[in-house]
């Protein structure tokens, strides 16, 4: 059987866990019960070396070897929990329902890219892994403690993010989170009227962030930026002058200098405007920014792999589990198997015809690389 003829195969099996998984709520910190059905498959696939590490991660070994290995992850969690209709439905060609493509179809196809691996010459150890906190607040916790445990030295990390296929995503997108706390003395509508409000103040300060500029956006790496307030609230009263108000704010930009530029300009705007306004920024979350060469062996190979297939290869930046490679200094990148969009949204939805190709291609990349590396 050939590559293609066997990626074809394996992708019948992929779809079909990928609506068991999608229809299994895992909200960031809650991604035990996705895992368990994962490790049962896992077993069932004959992968003998299958281990759940201290952050919840689950392994399993898909090639044998000495030194450094190849790791492909996936991340369990998603963005909605059990309050949201998590059905998965057929549109044609398409399956639509809440992470289908980020990350459910990424997680379905781990073992049977750890298959075609395994069937292919090379001699790289290689590791299927389904992280965990991998979206919002989890701020990379799963792949982190990849990264730092030290049963397994790590040659490359290759993200596997479902929905990326003709994205080579060498450019992690760094962000920081905070939660603003704005405090003043209140009082009433009228006969206060003169007292500072902190939902006036804290409003002030979330349009001076919409203001700041980004800087030479689309104009490559390091360069661009991002500001977004994503959750505001605060008062307790149409006739009373707000007490408190809190924000929750996300900086994010392609390189660690930028990123950090950025930080400094959003904490000149998040300050006290006069002394009966308290302002308090609790961080919430950090992610490296950072960036592999194009020309890396194990971006090349991507790119190869893709155009061998006739399928469009563009390099993007993203944030993903290879933004904490990218701070250790381990080559990394991120790819899909199939095609979709509305990430994020109930309305998600991912192209089921690519997936075969998309498999072949995300297998080729690693065979493409150590045939360099």
């Amino acid at each position: 059987m050939t590559a293609e003829s066997q990626a074809a195969t394996l992708s019948g099996v992929v779809l079909r866990r990928t609506i068991e998984l999608a229809e299994i709520p895992a909200p960031t910190g809650r991604e035990e019960a996705r895992r368990e059905r994962l490790r049962s498959w896992w077993r069932q696939d004959g992968w003998t070396d299958v281990r759940t590490d201290q952050a919840g991660n689950l392994w399993a070994r898909v090639r044998p070897g000495d030194g450094p290995a190849v790791v492909l992850a996936a991340h369990l969690d998603t963005v909605f929990d059990d309050t949201v209709d998590h059905r998965v439905r057929r549109q044609g060609t398409r399956l639509c329902g809440p992470s289908v493509g980020d990350d459910s179809v990424g997680v379905a196809a781990l073992s049977a890219l750890g298959t075609l691996i395994a069937s292919a010459a090379g001699t790289t150890p290689a590791w299927i892994v389904a992280t965990v906190g991998e979206e919002g607040l989890g701020n990379l916790r799963g792949i982190t403690e990849v990264l730092r445990q030290d049963q397994v030295p790590l040659a490359a990390v290759v993200a596997v993010e479902g929905n990326y296929l003709g994205r080579i995503a060498t450019t992690g997108v760094g962000s920081i989170r905070w939660g603003v706390t704005v405090s003043g003395p209140g009082g009433h509508a009228w006969e206060q009227a003169s007292a500072p409000s902190a939902v006036h103040a804290a409003a002030r300060m979330v349009a001076g962030l919409a203001a700041l500029p980004r800087r030479g956006a689309g104009t490559g790496p390091g360069r661009r930026s991002s500001v977004n307030v994503g959750v505001f609230s605060g008062g307790e009263a149409v006739n009373a002058r707000a007490r408190q108000a809190t924000f929750l704010v996300d900086l994010r930009a392609t390189g660690p200098a930028a990123l950090a530029d950025l930080e400094t300009r959003a904490r000149r705007v998040v300050r006290a405007p006069s002394e009966q306004i308290t302002v308090g920024i609790e961080e919430l979350g950090r992610r490296p920014a950072g960036e592999l060469a194009q020309a890396h062996p194990l971006a090349a190979a991507a790119a190869g792999a893709l155009r061998a297939a006739g399928l469009p290869a563009r390099f993007t930046a993203a944030s993903t589990d290879a933004n904490a490679a990218h701070a250790a200094g381990v080559p990394a990148i991120a790819i899909g198997v199939t095609t979709g969009g509305g990430e994020h949204t109930p309305g998600e939805w991912i192209d089921t015809s690519p997936l075969g190709a998309g498999l072949g291609c995300a297998a080729a990349t690693i065979a493409g690389w150590e045939g360099v590396a």
